[in-house]
């Protein structure tokens, strides 16, 4: 289980990479389209677009880091205030209740990919492509989000004790 959740490990700091460079490239495309707006009164009309959809695609690259690492949004004041025993029970059925809405989020997020393609729906803004490119990233982000949650729970149970990000308040 070590070897594969290390491996996990690796392709979600992957993908906090691929988030950066996505980040980097929309810096440099909105900053370009800033220039050309100001010099030539034109600038990139499908600039704005493409910038929504990279900051999309951004949190659903770093999710899954982000909850590797602890860092994502958590309310943990309670847990310092509690003994460690019960904080721990919290932490674990927090994991598992985190893993079930994801697996549901899969489940529904396919079903739309699914959905839109058999349908060939498509967006219709500036660009004009099948809807499903948009929503495919979906199922797959949660679908990771839950194995981390498998292997959260997997290193309380080895570990028995609170976790550091979980007393960040104190």
């Amino acid at each position: 289980m070590a070897k594969v959740s290390a491996a996990f490990g690796r392709l979600f700091d992957a993908m906090a990479a691929l988030a950066a460079l996505t980040l980097f490239a929309m810096v440099v495309l909105v900053t370009a389209d800033i220039v050309l707006r100001n010099l030539t009164r034109g600038g990139l009309v499908w600039a704005n677009e493409i910038s929504e959809y990279a900051l999309y695609l951004i949190t659903l690259l770093t999710a899954p880091w982000l909850l590797r690492r602890g860092q994502h949004i958590r309310l943990d004041l309670v847990l310092t205030m509690l003994p460690v025993r019960v904080a721990v029970l919290l932490e674990a059925a927090s994991d598992v209740i985190g893993c079930a809405v994801c697996i549901v989020l899969v489940r529904y997020g396919f079903a739309m990919t699914y959905d839109s393609w058999r349908s060939g729906s498509i967006t219709i803004k500036n660009l004009i492509f099948p809807e499903w490119w948009v929503l495919a990233p979906l199922p797959i982000a949660f679908a990771l989000l839950a194995i981390e949650f498998v292997f959260r729970f997997h290193r309380m149970l080895e570990e028995r004790a609170l976790r550091r990000e979980a007393t960040s308040v104190s």
